[in-house]
């Protein structure tokens, strides 16, 4: 008997092995120029007026709490701008429309472990950042970060994860705000979030349009909250998912937004070559909170990836249907992956890939 079930064992494990989705792989547009030390995460600038000269903005970790930068590339890959002597930059974000005075700017806000502080920077219409932070300090060290744009309102949020936390409250929000003297000043509005209690918390990303947060429980799963912390369920974890289908840590985080409130949720698997796992952003039929498993799995030759961005807005003739920019770390750099090659290749096809050439 005993032999009995150790065979349907080991036969139920070659069964699942052989029914797991197998990953397609794709190759990058583009491959950026390297920072010095670490690159770790990228955000995306869309600039609305020429999208050809949208901008993808990428933190160095520096070398040991010393060196780090954030650098600023074109859709070439080539640096456009850096800002260094950083503490110790980690994470990134972009929102649009923040009011500063009588202004609407763009943003980027990056975190900052070494100098415990969020740190703020104005993006000028052609792309260059100029530091405005104001009384921008953090409850502990911020180590990842997502922008939320509140729709009813256009209140700024950022919600940021440490580099350590509790098993209930770990994520903070904070309301971006306009202090008077042309800086911004982070203001706490709460915590929330679950935690396993192992590994830690780093990948953290936004859906604006549907007001939802997803973050990255790197050892177990992706969590979803509401993202408006006035909501009436703000507290209550309205699902998770990806808690089988990883081979290393569960890290960055992607949204691939469509306009009728479809398109998709993207989760890193931090493997060598690591893989991309693509989610029904609306859930599967009837249960919108239940993202179910990864519908396509796709990896592109970039190593140990810890940040991504998602874009779905079209960034000019040569990116149409918006990218994903991965981290490498081997090489120091970012993978530019045009969204056309992902939905296209391989099955299933993904939306909107009756535009692909």
């Amino acid at each position: 008997m005993k032999k009995y079930l150790g065979f349907l064992v080991c036969l139920l494990v070659v069964v699942s092995a052989s029914a797991a989705q197998k990953p397609v792989d794709i190759k990058p547009a583009v491959v950026t120029e390297a920072v010095v030390h670490d690159a770790d995460d990228p955000a995306v600038w869309v600039n609305h007026r020429n999208p050809e000269q949208s901008l993808i903005i990428g933190t160095d970790k520096g070398d040991g709490g010393s060196g780090g930068g954030l650098y600023v590339f074109g859709l070439d890959g080539k640096i456009r701008q850096k800002i260094l002597d950083v503490t110790r930059p980690n994470n990134v974000d972009v929102e649009y429309g923040f009011r500063l005075g009588k202004k609407s700017i763009d943003i980027a806000v990056m975190t900052d472990p070494g100098s415990r502080q969020l740190r703020i920077y104005e993006i000028s219409p052609t792309g260059r950042l100029t530091e405005i932070s104001g009384n921008s300090r953090t409850q502990d060290k911020p180590w990842g970060i997502a922008l939320y744009k509140r729709p009813r309102d256009g209140s700024i949020y950022a919600i940021v994860s440490p580099s350590s936390g509790p098993k209930e409250g770990y994520l903070t929000q904070y309301l971006l705000k306009d202090n008077r003297s042309g800086k911004v000043d982070a203001i706490v509005v709460r915590n929330f979030g679950r935690f396993s209690g192992t590994d830690l918390i780093e990948a953290v990303a936004v859906d604006d349009a549907l007001g939802y947060v997803y973050y990255a429980d790197e050892s177990t799963c992706i969590r979803k909250y509401h993202a408006d912390p006035d909501h009436p369920a703000a507290g209550k974890e309205l699902g998770t998912f990806g808690a089988g289908e990883y081979e290393a840590d569960r890290e960055g985080i992607g949204i691939y937004a469509l306009a009728d409130g479809t398109g998709y949720v993207v989760c890193t698997d931090q493997r060598k070559n690591s893989k991309y796992l693509i989610y029904p952003r609306a859930g599967i039929p009837g249960k919108p909170h239940d993202h179910g498993k990864a519908i396509k799995i796709v990896q592109g030759g970039a190593n140990g990836t810890d940040g991504i961005e998602v874009v779905s807005a079209s960034l000019g003739p040569k990116f149409p249907n918006g990218i994903l920019v991965a981290m490498n770390s081997p090489g120091r750099n970012f993978f530019i992956f045009d969204w056309r090659t992902i939905a296209g290749t391989g099955k299933p096809a993904l939306r909107p890939s009756k535009n692909a050439d």
